[in-house]
């Protein structure tokens, strides 16, 4: 019988898997990877693979893209035949993305000891697909391994079990150290004619900023504004490019394919500030200890604010111009949590040994 089932998708959760793979196999257990191909071209998928040192998959999904229901429902049949044929003990899922919540109900259903790395992150906005994702997921999970002492008082005061909540600290700050240094000797910066703190990095992805024709013709306009003070060096996810068009933008925004893992981290770690909308970046940015404005109304991820560089802004024009203003005039402290230092991959690894070990294990808790 394979020990633990290892499920990744996106972008985001190649990051998050690496180090728990590594440290499920050092204490030797058997693995399986799985791409279920939620993104499935080179630069949202394969550049990591290459990137991290994270082996090929084991097996490929390749469900593509669709709608909520229809890449989850794929994502649920194509993980439905695999359980099946392979019969895991313990099936990992990580994050909030379509791909999470789908393999971890079909685990489930199937009786397998679900493990959620990124537990208990709460935004509380019903509007955020990944907020449904989130909620649901932790739901049907046995085992949840969460990032900040925030995410384990949330689980906590919805009912789950002391010892179902586990705090493991952030899985992507380990993946973070481990290539810090490679990432900054690429020469990405240099190459676009830029200087270190000698620009502004912008991410824009979620439905909300980039699917409104009104907000996205405000943020544009923040961006033409902080591009008369810096360049903007803007790596354009596929769907905001194909919604950006060809709206007016100023000719010191550096529009950019995404970009790969390595070049991506050298961008921020180089940049004056970030603007984004993405969760991980606000953590990313709390360890490198740049200057972050999150253009949301929430955010899952508080503690990059009360112990980060981080700062909700919303997407007001006047209110995000002048919190640009005030970072670039005062940068914030660096600051970096507790557990957030590269061992969280163990630690995750540990407690799903635990459960393994334990024949008298409870599964998710009866609210």
């Amino acid at each position: 019988m394979l020990d633990v089932l290892i499920v990744a998708g996106a972008r985001p959760n190649f990051m998050k898997v690496k180090p728990v793979l590594d440290s499920v196999e050092d204490l030797g257990f058997s693995t399986l990877l799985v791409h279920t191909g939620q993104h499935y071209d080179a630069q949202m998928s394969d550049v990591f693979f290459t990137e991290l040192g994270l082996r090929l998959p084991d097996r490929s999904l390749e469900v593509g893209s669709g709608t909520h229901a229809t890449q989850t429902a794929a994502v649920m049949t194509a993980m439905e035949a695999l359980i099946d044929e392979v019969s895991p003990r313990a099936v990992v899922v990580a994050g909030d993305v379509n791909s999470t919540v789908a393999a971890a109900i079909v685990a489930a259903k199937a009786g397998c000891i679900v493990a959620h790395v990124e537990a208990g992150l709460r935004s509380r906005d019903w509007a955020m697909p990944e907020e449904i994702n989130r909620v649901v997921t932790d739901r049907v999970s046995d085992l949840l391994l969460a990032p900040s002492p925030d995410a384990v008082e949330n689980l906590l005061r919805e009912g789950y079990r002391d010892d179902q909540a586990v705090l493991v600290g952030n899985v992507m700050v380990d993946t973070l150290l481990t290539n810090l240094d490679r990432a900054l000797e690429r020469p990405v910066v240099a190459d676009l004619g830029l200087e270190p703190a000698g620009y502004v990095l912008v991410t824009l992805h979620r439905p909300a900023n980039v699917d409104d024709d009104a907000v996205l013709a405000d943020l544009l306009r923040i961006l033409n504004e902080v591009a008369a003070d810096l360049p903007v060096v803007f790596p354009a996810h596929p769907r905001t490019l194909a919604r950006l068009g060809s709206r007016p933008m100023s000719e010191r925004i550096h529009l950019l394919e995404p970009q790969g893992y390595l070049d991506f981290v050298a961008l921020q770690a180089g940049a004056a500030c970030v603007l984004t909308d993405s969760g991980g970046i606000q953590e990313e940015t709390t360890v490198l200890g740049v200057p972050c404005l999150t253009l949301r109304d929430n955010t899952e991820r508080p503690i990059t604010i009360s112990e980060g560089t981080n700062r909700l802004v919303g997407r007001d024009p006047a209110t995000v111009l002048a919190a640009y203003r005030e970072v670039r005039a005062n940068p914030p402290a660096a600051r970096r949590p507790e557990l957030w230092d590269g061992k969280a991959g163990l630690r995750c690894a540990e407690a799903i040994s635990t459960v393994l070990a334990d024949a008298t294990w409870r599964g998710p808790t009866s609210l």
